[in-house]
């Protein structure tokens, strides 16, 4: 085994969770230290966004049939930003606020960063290609960089680039050690938020899996250090087109044409930071090129008839507490959420099954169920599992019922005593073929899994949000308390993302302020 495959399967087990301790962390929360949950440019070059509030969308249930295609203007990237990364509110509560994006994000801390690479289209580019980054606080754009290239040649008229980054410290700064998952959950978090919002205008998007990680670096100019005070490090780079592009399409001549030097001094986000060596030992054995996965076709999804997609996506939030009393949902609520995350989301072979603590669902017992979301693993899966579990089939295709039993114990006990995974209709866990996967693709894949699942999981909020009901991610569990009770005795499967649906309290306390009303 390579050295970033044992840096990174030892930092997986460093940051586990247990009954005898939590992953490390600082133990309390330093305030003076919180990061700036914003990233500017200093000395870039912006213009102003025109805000898409008054845009009609598609409805919601409609995202997944032949919709029109959107001319790349100023007005439909406003649409794609602002329904994706954006800010969807404020909340407000005494003398504090706080701003509500799209994308989810663990703690609310929002690492994610994103930048767009556009064809000579506007007219704020002066016929050049140009570099922005993505500014949610005002919704705006940020000139980094401008140049000649013939790469766009090559593509579908209208088609561009977006890229996305990372700043582990904004998640670090709360969370420690295991800090990491954080990071690339919100990644996936962020990626399938910008899938949703181009469907809003007939564009798919394709993630170019076979860029490294330092030619993402440097077409994004974070190879450039001096501009950064904290590290930013690559995740992923997307082509935005009105078709499906090879994940293999090659950006050497856009590597080529590159500037030197970028504009803009990146904003120091805080004062000091705590180091935890484990960070960047983990970021450095996971940005290695890796082995590309297999293609899996993608599957419509059509669920009953709802809201405009935008009211949807603006409503999207993570709930604290769940009423049990009022989190009863139907089979067929069940059943829509499920089907929304069966097929691929990335157009890749799925590697996350959902093991489901069932509590308040109509028409199904309550109990422990696994969707088996790639046949290839439900062989392995059975044999690993304990020898007495059921898998007996139900009316959704590949979910399984494992044992019938009230789980809500089990299920609040394992997310770090949280009533919130017992409280709602049901919750789960996202079990990823893990060891297989990171010896046949490399330690790369690691961050891969996450954000799998963190696609997963903002697919699940924006459909439990049509249907009227409350989500939110658990990323505080007991790792090997859940893989004993599955009777998992190694790493071949290992759970690393939980969820929970139900519906959520309103906390009168907390008022709500539309986004960007004091910016215009």
């Amino acid at each position: 085994m390579n050295k970033n495959l044992q840096t990174t399967f030892a930092y997986h087990e460093a940051t586990k969770h247990s009954q005898q301790r939590y992953a490390r962390s600082l133990g309390y929360m330093d305030w003076a230290t919180q990061p700036n949950p914003f990233r500017e440019y200093k000395g870039a070059k912006n213009f102003m966004l025109p805000l898409a509030f008054a845009h009609t969308t598609p409805p919601y249930h409609l995202l997944d049939t032949d919709l029109p295609t959107a001319p790349l203007l100023k007005e439909s990237l406003s649409q794609l930003l602002q329904f994706s990364m954006g800010i969807a509110a404020w909340k407000v509560s005494g003398d504090g606020s706080w701003a509500v994006r799209c994308n989810a994000s663990s703690g609310n801390l929002h690492p994610t960063e994103s930048y767009l690479l556009l064809p000579p289209q506007l007219q704020e580019q002066n016929g050049k290609t140009t570099l922005f980054h993505y500014s949610p606080k005002n919704h705006a754009l940020e000139t980094l960089t401008n140049f000649d290239t013939n790469f766009w040649d090559t593509l579908p008229k209208n088609s561009f680039i977006i890229g996305l980054s990372s700043i582990s410290w904004r998640e670090v700064w709360k969370y420690g050690e295991r800090a990491f998952r954080y990071v690339n959950l919100d990644a996936g978090h962020a990626w399938q938020s910008l899938v949703v919002s181009a469907k809003t205008l007939g564009w798919k998007i394709s993630r170019l899996d076979s860029v490294s990680d330092d030619d993402i670096n440097k077409l994004l100019g974070l190879s450039q250090e001096r501009r950064f005070s904290e590290s930013e490090h690559a995740d992923m780079l997307l082509v935005v087109s009105r078709e499906y592009l090879s994940p293999t399409l090659s950006i050497e001549t856009l590597l080529q044409d590159l500037p030197l030097l970028y504009d803009g001094v990146a904003n120091k986000l805080s004062p000091t930071m705590y180091k935890w060596e484990i960070i960047p030992q983990i970021e450095q054995a996971t940005s290695q090129e890796q082995e590309p996965q297999k293609e899996q076709k993608r599957k419509a999804h059509l669920p009953s008839p709802t809201k405009e997609s935008k009211t949807v996506i603006l409503n999207r939030r993570s709930v604290h507490v769940m009423d049990k009393e009022q989190s009863f949902i139907t089979k067929e609520q069940f059943f829509t959420l499920l089907s929304g995350v069966y097929s691929s989301l990335d157009g890749k072979e799925n590697s996350a099954h959902l093991v489901i603590f069932v509590h308040r669902v109509e028409e199904m017992g309550e109990g422990i169920y696994i969707l088996v979301r790639n046949k290839r693993d439900k062989e392995t899966l059975q044999n690993s599992m304990h020898s007495n579990f059921l898998w007996k089939s139900t009316e959704l295709e590949d979910l399984f019922l494992l044992e019938s039993r009230n789980v809500q114990m089990p299920s609040q006990a394992i997310s770090c005593s949280q009533a919130i995974a017992s409280d709602g209709a049901l919750s789960l866990g996202m079990l990823c073929n893990f060891s297989q996967q990171l010896k046949g693709h490399g330690a790369h894949r690691y961050k891969e899994l996450y954000w799998e699942c963190g696609m997963i999981g903002q697919q699940l909020y924006l459909d439990a949000t049509s249907m009227g009901l409350s989500g939110t991610g658990i990323g505080c569990f007991l790792d090997d308390m859940m893989h004993s009770l599955l009777g998992l005795k190694n790493n071949e499967f290992q759970s690393l993302y939980h969820f929970t649906v139900g519906r959520g309290y309103v906390d009168s306390r907390i008022q709500t302020k539309e986004a960007y009303a004091d910016e215009r």
